[in-house]
């Protein structure tokens, strides 16, 4: 479950820097859900924030809020922590005077979520005597600053008073809520869903892989700040934001792409469920089956490349490859063969039919290596893409 950011918007002139913050937490994994003044709104339309963040926009202390009688309870209960940015010192003095008269400091009250305040304001009312006091007792209170920077103002002045650097705020709050960010600098290459091979342009051989696994591992290891490539079979997921999704439909277009990214990966995860064969003359017109045809009653296979193996043999120092191994019996022996016969660093194994595995939102599995069996629970795909990952990152040198 991602943890939720709920940000607070005031009427100030930063507040297009408020877009920003927002994009930054959703890369960091985050969920941002939005809370603006009424002042906010003659700045920037909430129909902005609800493009961006999917999320319902939180306006007025009355609006009509389905199933939520007593809105700025439930959103202050939602949040795992309330930034207000840019924060006014309107708002600034209304807080730390116990004032609550609208949806924003109503929820900023009752919320016992950790509050981030991060100020944007002329250089002489941020000085101003009013404003320093009512942020020492804020800060007294347990309240974190994100401090103003100095420099040329909106309003033609200069001095102190301008929001903080968007990548400073979201860095900040990433590093309260406990997100992980182990993976920045490195790259993750991740295979997912099941390939197609053509019988003819209306059949053909394939699988029951959903791509879900890959799509999961993708999006952990995004959220953990790696450059993500996820190479996926034909699937009927929508591509993630912030990941270069390539689309392939055979094993052959599978194995270019990965080839064409694999020595530049610091990580690369093959759980795509490649066919292991293709016809060997697939036809360019349908098949008819009234006609007789011999070649619907007897296709002959070739052996496609195996992907993993061919990525093993090719690894180098320092790049780590895990594979899957999708069975229906001895997960844990078939598991340790592919390891050694693919050269690969882990083999995640788990049973599939019977409703496990194939489609499914949930899954437990074993990581396989040279020396070790994890045993992972059942947990949320999502769940188990950053159990790999934990241990790709703690055996990684």
């Amino acid at each position: 479950m991602k943890k939720t950011v709920l940000v607070g918007v005031t009427g100030c002139v930063a507040i297009y820097k408020a877009c920003e913050i927002v994009r930054g937490l959703q890369k960091a994994g985050l969920r941002a859900k939005v809370v603006m003044t009424e002042h906010a709104t003659e700045f920037v339309n909430p129909a902005l924030f609800r493009a961006l963040t999917r999320e319902p926009v939180a306006v007025g202390l009355f609006d009509d809020a389905p199933g939520d009688p007593i809105h700025h309870i439930s959103l202050s209960k939602e949040a795992d922590l309330f930034v207000i940015a840019p924060c006014t010192a309107n708002v600034i003095g209304k807080i730390a005077n116990g004032i609550a008269d609208d949806l924003l400091t109503t929820t900023a009250m009752a919320t016992t979520a950790p509050l981030v305040i991060a100020p944007a304001m002329n250089v002489n009312m941020y000085e101003s005597a009013a404003n320093q006091e009512n942020m020492a007792t804020l800060k007294r209170r347990g309240v974190r600053f994100i401090d103003s920077e100095s420099g040329y103002l909106a309003c033609g002045d200069v001095g102190k008073g301008r929001l903080a650097d968007p990548d400073v705020i979201v860095s900040e709050i990433v590093e309260m809520i406990g997100v992980k960010r182990d993976l920045e600098g490195k790259r993750v290459l991740v295979t997912t869903g099941p390939t197609i091979e053509p019988i003819d342009p209306v059949r053909f051989i394939s699988n029951p892989s959903s791509g879900k696994t890959g799509f999961a591992l993708a999006e952990a290891a995004r959220e953990r700040g790696a450059e993500v490539c996820l190479v996926a079979g034909p699937v009927a997921l929508d591509d993630l934001p912030d990941v270069e999704t390539v689309r392939v439909k055979t094993a052959l277009e599978m194995l270019d792409a990965v080839s064409r990214r694999f020595d530049g990966s610091d990580i690369a995860v093959f759980s795509a469920a490649v066919s292991d064969f293709r016809p060997k003359d697939p036809s360019a017109s349908k098949l008819k089956k009234d006609a007789c045809d011999s070649r619907l009653s007897s296709i002959e296979l070739v052996e496609n490349p195996d992907i993993l193996a061919t990525m093993g043999a090719r690894k180098h120092a320092g790049q780590l490859v895990v594979g899957f191994a999708a069975e229906t019996e001895d997960v844990v022996e078939n598991a340790r063969k592919k390891l050694v016969k693919k050269n690969a660093d882990a083999i995640v194994g788990n049973l599939v039919g019977d409703g496990k595995g194939f489609g499914t939102d949930d899954n437990e599995a074993v990581i396989v290596t040279h020396d070790d069996v994890v045993r992972i629970p059942l947990m949320s795909k999502r769940e188990l893409a950053d159990a790999i990952l934990d241990w790709a990152r703690s055996n990684q040198a």
